[in-house]
Protein backbone atom coordinates (compact mmCIF):
# COMPACT_ATOMS: atom_id res chain seq x y z
CA UNK A 1 0.00 0.00 0.00
CA UNK A 2 1.22 3.19 -0.90
CA UNK A 3 0.68 6.27 1.18
CA UNK A 4 1.03 9.55 -0.83
CA UNK A 5 1.88 12.90 1.03
CA UNK A 6 2.55 16.50 0.50
CA UNK A 7 5.52 17.80 0.23
CA UNK A 8 6.44 20.54 3.45
CA UNK A 9 6.32 24.05 2.59
CA UNK A 10 9.50 24.48 4.07
CA UNK A 11 9.76 28.60 3.45
CA UNK A 12 7.01 29.36 5.58
CA UNK A 13 7.93 29.00 9.46
CA UNK A 14 6.41 25.81 10.90
CA UNK A 15 4.91 27.14 13.85
CA UNK A 16 3.09 30.13 12.00
CA UNK A 17 -0.58 29.13 12.85
CA UNK A 18 -3.09 31.58 14.09
CA UNK A 19 -4.18 30.32 17.84
CA UNK A 20 -5.83 32.18 20.30
CA UNK A 21 -4.96 31.03 23.64
CA UNK A 22 -1.49 32.35 25.49
CA UNK A 23 -0.20 28.52 25.86
CA UNK A 24 -1.32 25.13 24.51
CA UNK A 25 -1.87 22.09 26.48
CA UNK A 26 -2.25 18.83 24.36
CA UNK A 27 -3.91 15.76 25.41
CA UNK A 28 -1.01 14.23 27.20
CA UNK A 29 0.04 17.70 28.90
CA UNK A 30 2.72 18.96 26.51
CA UNK A 31 2.69 22.75 27.51
CA UNK A 32 3.54 24.76 24.61
CA UNK A 33 4.39 28.55 25.29
CA UNK A 34 3.34 30.68 21.92
CA UNK A 35 4.57 34.03 21.01
CA UNK A 36 3.08 36.48 18.84
CA UNK A 37 5.89 35.20 16.34
CA UNK A 38 5.33 32.08 16.42
CA UNK A 39 2.09 30.38 17.34
CA UNK A 40 3.10 26.52 16.89
CA UNK A 41 5.89 24.43 18.89
CA UNK A 42 8.54 26.94 20.14
CA UNK A 43 12.28 25.20 20.48
CA UNK A 44 13.68 25.72 23.88
CA UNK A 45 16.95 27.79 23.90
CA UNK A 46 17.99 25.75 26.55
CA UNK A 47 18.14 21.13 27.15
CA UNK A 48 17.36 19.41 30.12
CA UNK A 49 20.28 20.17 31.80
CA UNK A 50 20.26 23.81 31.21
CA UNK A 51 22.69 23.83 28.58
CA UNK A 52 22.39 25.23 24.98
CA UNK A 53 21.39 22.01 22.89
CA UNK A 54 24.13 19.34 21.10
CA UNK A 55 26.88 20.88 23.26
CA UNK A 56 29.49 18.61 23.19
CA UNK A 57 32.17 20.63 24.41
CA UNK A 58 30.73 21.73 27.82
CA UNK A 59 32.73 21.06 31.36
CA UNK A 60 30.33 18.44 33.01
CA UNK A 61 30.19 14.89 34.15
CA UNK A 62 27.17 13.85 31.56
CA UNK A 63 29.53 15.45 28.47
CA UNK A 64 32.45 13.22 29.80
CA UNK A 65 30.38 9.81 29.27
CA UNK A 66 29.41 11.13 26.19
CA UNK A 67 32.70 11.64 24.91
CA UNK A 68 33.69 8.54 26.22
CA UNK A 69 31.06 6.94 24.12
CA UNK A 70 32.11 8.44 20.75
CA UNK A 71 35.66 7.53 21.33
CA UNK A 72 34.62 3.56 21.46
CA UNK A 73 32.09 4.10 18.95
CA UNK A 74 34.51 5.85 15.89
CA UNK A 75 37.31 2.95 16.68
CA UNK A 76 34.59 0.21 16.78
CA UNK A 77 32.20 1.44 13.96
CA UNK A 78 33.83 -0.42 10.61
CA UNK A 79 32.61 -1.32 7.16
CA UNK A 80 32.72 -5.05 7.86
CA UNK A 81 31.33 -4.83 11.94
CA UNK A 82 28.13 -2.90 9.76
CA UNK A 83 28.13 -5.82 7.62
CA UNK A 84 28.10 -8.23 9.96
CA UNK A 85 25.59 -6.42 12.21
CA UNK A 86 22.93 -6.06 9.49
CA UNK A 87 23.29 -9.52 8.48
CA UNK A 88 22.48 -10.73 11.90
CA UNK A 89 19.48 -8.51 12.86
CA UNK A 90 17.67 -8.68 9.79
CA UNK A 91 17.03 -11.80 10.55
CA UNK A 92 14.32 -10.26 12.72
CA UNK A 93 14.38 -13.30 14.78
CA UNK A 94 15.27 -11.60 18.42
CA UNK A 95 11.01 -11.54 19.60
CA UNK A 96 7.52 -11.07 18.76
CA UNK A 97 5.77 -8.24 20.26
CA UNK A 98 3.11 -4.95 19.37
CA UNK A 99 4.72 -1.66 18.90
CA UNK A 100 3.82 -0.25 22.18
CA UNK A 101 5.63 -3.41 24.26
CA UNK A 102 8.15 -2.05 22.37
CA UNK A 103 7.57 1.24 23.94
CA UNK A 104 7.32 0.42 27.37
CA UNK A 105 10.62 -1.76 26.83
CA UNK A 106 12.46 1.53 26.89
CA UNK A 107 11.31 2.65 30.40
CA UNK A 108 14.66 1.55 31.61
CA UNK A 109 16.83 3.33 28.85
CA UNK A 110 18.90 5.65 29.09
CA UNK A 111 20.56 7.05 26.03
CA UNK A 112 24.99 7.91 26.94
CA UNK A 113 25.16 9.22 23.47
CA UNK A 114 22.54 12.44 24.48
CA UNK A 115 24.16 15.48 25.91
CA UNK A 116 20.33 17.05 26.36
CA UNK A 117 18.26 14.34 27.82
CA UNK A 118 18.60 11.69 30.89
CA UNK A 119 15.10 10.93 31.07
CA UNK A 120 13.52 7.43 30.55
CA UNK A 121 13.32 7.02 26.38
CA UNK A 122 9.51 6.60 26.49
CA UNK A 123 9.47 10.14 27.84
CA UNK A 124 11.25 11.66 24.79
CA UNK A 125 9.19 9.42 22.44
CA UNK A 126 6.03 11.27 23.46
CA UNK A 127 7.25 14.56 23.50
CA UNK A 128 8.41 14.60 20.04
CA UNK A 129 5.02 13.21 19.08
CA UNK A 130 3.09 15.07 20.56
CA UNK A 131 4.92 18.44 20.11
CA UNK A 132 4.81 17.30 15.97
CA UNK A 133 1.07 16.79 16.50
CA UNK A 134 0.68 19.85 17.53
CA UNK A 135 2.28 21.66 14.57
CA UNK A 136 1.01 18.94 11.96
CA UNK A 137 -2.28 17.94 13.54
CA UNK A 138 -3.60 16.13 10.07
CA UNK A 139 -0.73 14.11 9.30
CA UNK A 140 -0.16 11.30 11.77
CA UNK A 141 1.55 9.16 9.81
CA UNK A 142 4.17 11.68 11.02
CA UNK A 143 3.49 11.55 14.86
CA UNK A 144 3.78 7.85 14.95
CA UNK A 145 7.29 8.57 13.66
CA UNK A 146 7.89 10.71 16.76
CA UNK A 147 6.38 7.82 18.24
CA UNK A 148 8.52 5.24 16.98
CA UNK A 149 11.43 6.68 16.04
CA UNK A 150 14.04 5.57 18.21
CA UNK A 151 12.27 1.87 19.22
CA UNK A 152 15.53 1.05 17.93
CA UNK A 153 17.42 1.01 21.17
CA UNK A 154 15.81 -1.98 22.20
CA UNK A 155 18.83 -3.30 21.00
CA UNK A 156 20.25 -2.39 24.39
CA UNK A 157 18.25 -5.01 26.48
CA UNK A 158 19.10 -8.39 27.11
CA UNK A 159 16.10 -9.95 24.93
CA UNK A 160 18.50 -8.41 21.54
CA UNK A 161 21.67 -9.19 22.48
CA UNK A 162 22.32 -6.42 25.42
CA UNK A 163 24.69 -5.11 23.20
CA UNK A 164 26.72 -2.39 24.35
CA UNK A 165 25.87 1.74 23.75
CA UNK A 166 28.31 2.54 21.11
CA UNK A 167 26.64 -0.28 18.72
CA UNK A 168 23.28 1.31 19.60
CA UNK A 169 23.17 4.99 20.18
CA UNK A 170 24.45 8.07 18.70
CA UNK A 171 25.14 10.21 15.98
CA UNK A 172 25.59 7.77 12.45
CA UNK A 173 27.65 8.48 9.55
CA UNK A 174 28.64 6.46 6.35
CA UNK A 175 31.45 3.28 5.87
CA UNK A 176 32.87 2.46 3.19
CA UNK A 177 34.35 6.04 2.12
CA UNK A 178 36.18 8.79 3.92
CA UNK A 179 35.28 10.18 7.25
CA UNK A 180 33.69 13.60 6.79
CA UNK A 181 34.65 16.38 9.70
CA UNK A 182 31.67 17.04 10.55
CA UNK A 183 31.42 13.94 12.56
CA UNK A 184 31.00 14.60 15.94
CA UNK A 185 34.40 13.98 18.01
CA UNK A 186 36.10 13.69 14.90
CA UNK A 187 39.35 13.00 15.95
CA UNK A 188 38.68 10.15 17.22
CA UNK A 189 37.78 8.45 13.75
CA UNK A 190 41.64 8.75 13.07
CA UNK A 191 42.09 5.66 15.09
CA UNK A 192 39.35 3.65 13.29
CA UNK A 193 40.97 0.70 11.44
CA UNK A 194 39.38 2.28 8.49
CA UNK A 195 40.71 5.26 8.10
CA UNK A 196 43.98 3.69 7.18
CA UNK A 197 42.29 1.36 4.58
CA UNK A 198 42.53 2.96 1.06
CA UNK A 199 39.40 1.29 -0.40
CA UNK A 200 37.71 3.71 1.97
CA UNK A 201 39.98 6.97 2.00
CA UNK A 202 38.46 8.24 -0.81
CA UNK A 203 35.36 10.93 -1.25
CA UNK A 204 33.05 8.28 -2.89
CA UNK A 205 34.84 5.46 -1.39
CA UNK A 206 32.93 1.85 -2.02
CA UNK A 207 30.14 3.72 -3.67
CA UNK A 208 29.66 6.07 -6.99
CA UNK A 209 28.29 9.51 -7.10
CA UNK A 210 24.61 9.72 -6.36
CA UNK A 211 24.41 6.05 -5.85
CA UNK A 212 21.19 6.75 -2.91
CA UNK A 213 21.80 6.54 0.66
CA UNK A 214 19.55 3.07 0.52
CA UNK A 215 22.85 1.71 -1.00
CA UNK A 216 25.32 3.70 1.63
CA UNK A 217 26.37 1.36 4.77
CA UNK A 218 25.53 3.66 7.91
CA UNK A 219 27.30 2.95 11.13
CA UNK A 220 25.11 0.52 12.79
CA UNK A 221 22.77 1.49 15.24
CA UNK A 222 18.87 2.19 16.35
CA UNK A 223 17.85 4.10 13.12
CA UNK A 224 19.00 1.03 10.56
CA UNK A 225 17.45 -1.27 12.95
CA UNK A 226 14.11 0.33 13.23
CA UNK A 227 13.72 0.66 9.68
CA UNK A 228 14.50 -3.16 9.40
CA UNK A 229 11.73 -3.95 11.20
CA UNK A 230 9.34 -1.44 9.83
CA UNK A 231 10.13 -2.49 6.56
CA UNK A 232 10.41 -5.93 7.03
CA UNK A 233 7.16 -6.04 9.19
CA UNK A 234 4.91 -4.69 5.98
CA UNK A 235 4.00 -0.84 7.52
CA UNK A 236 1.93 1.75 5.79
CA UNK A 237 4.02 4.48 6.87
CA UNK A 238 5.20 6.49 4.01
CA UNK A 239 8.76 6.24 2.35
CA UNK A 240 9.17 9.98 4.27
CA UNK A 241 8.81 8.30 7.96
CA UNK A 242 10.89 5.18 6.38
CA UNK A 243 13.46 7.63 5.93
CA UNK A 244 13.20 9.47 8.79
CA UNK A 245 13.38 6.51 10.90
CA UNK A 246 16.51 5.38 9.20
CA UNK A 247 18.80 8.87 9.03
CA UNK A 248 17.07 11.04 11.58
CA UNK A 249 20.90 10.27 13.63
CA UNK A 250 22.82 11.40 10.52
CA UNK A 251 23.46 14.68 11.40
CA UNK A 252 26.58 15.43 9.45
CA UNK A 253 23.75 15.15 6.36
CA UNK A 254 20.75 16.77 7.90
CA UNK A 255 22.45 19.51 10.51
CA UNK A 256 26.22 19.89 7.90
CA UNK A 257 25.17 19.14 4.36
CA UNK A 258 27.82 16.18 4.29
CA UNK A 259 27.52 13.19 2.19
CA UNK A 260 24.94 15.01 -0.08
CA UNK A 261 26.86 13.53 -3.42
CA UNK A 262 25.89 10.52 -2.32
CA UNK A 263 22.54 11.18 -2.04
CA UNK A 264 19.35 10.01 -5.10
CA UNK A 265 16.48 12.51 -6.18
CA UNK A 266 14.44 10.75 -3.40
CA UNK A 267 16.41 11.09 -0.99
CA UNK A 268 16.45 14.94 -1.67
CA UNK A 269 13.24 15.29 -1.08
CA UNK A 270 12.62 12.94 1.85
CA UNK A 271 15.49 14.47 3.70
CA UNK A 272 12.84 17.77 3.50
CA UNK A 273 10.52 15.84 6.04
CA UNK A 274 14.17 14.82 8.23
CA UNK A 275 14.60 18.53 8.64
CA UNK A 276 11.36 19.09 9.63
CA UNK A 277 10.92 16.22 12.07
CA UNK A 278 14.37 16.91 13.73
CA UNK A 279 13.06 20.24 15.24
CA UNK A 280 11.03 18.15 17.22
CA UNK A 281 13.80 15.24 17.82
CA UNK A 282 15.88 17.34 19.36
CA UNK A 283 14.32 20.64 20.83
CA UNK A 284 11.32 18.56 22.63
CA UNK A 285 13.89 17.25 25.13
CA UNK A 286 12.70 18.76 28.30
CA UNK A 287 11.63 18.15 31.71
CA UNK A 288 8.06 18.33 30.58
CA UNK A 289 6.14 15.58 31.56
CA UNK A 290 3.55 13.71 29.38
CA UNK A 291 0.50 12.60 30.75
CA UNK A 292 1.25 8.38 28.80
CA UNK A 293 -1.92 7.51 29.67
CA UNK A 294 -3.93 9.88 28.39
CA UNK A 295 -2.50 9.63 25.24
CA UNK A 296 -2.02 5.81 24.81
CA UNK A 297 -5.66 5.46 23.21
CA UNK A 298 -4.43 7.81 20.43
CA UNK A 299 -1.24 6.33 19.85
CA UNK A 300 -2.67 2.56 19.72
CA UNK A 301 -5.43 3.89 17.47
CA UNK A 302 -2.08 5.18 14.48
CA UNK A 303 -0.56 2.17 15.91
CA UNK A 304 -2.84 -0.18 14.28
CA UNK A 305 -3.56 1.45 11.31
CA UNK A 306 0.05 1.54 10.22
CA UNK A 307 1.13 -1.84 11.99
CA UNK A 308 0.20 -5.53 12.17
CA UNK A 309 -0.69 -6.03 15.81
CA UNK A 310 2.61 -8.26 16.49
CA UNK A 311 5.82 -7.47 14.71
CA UNK A 312 9.01 -9.91 14.33
CA UNK A 313 12.12 -8.08 15.75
Amino acid sequence: MTILIEQPELGLPLGEKKISSDELVLDGGFVVPKTASNAGFEAPEINSFGHSFRDYNAENERQKTVEEHYRVNHINQTYDFVKRMRSEYEKLDKAEMSIWECCELLNDVIDDSDPDLDEPQIEHLLQTAEAIRKDYPNEDWLHLTGLIHDLGKVLLHPTFGELPQWAVVGDTFPLGCAFDESIVHYKYLKENPDSKNPNYSSKNGVYEEGCGLNNVAMSWGHDDYMYLVAKENGTTLPQAALFIIRYHSFYPLHRDGAYTHLMNEEDKENLKWLHIFNKYDLYSKSKVRIDVEKVKPYYLSLIEKYFPAKLRW
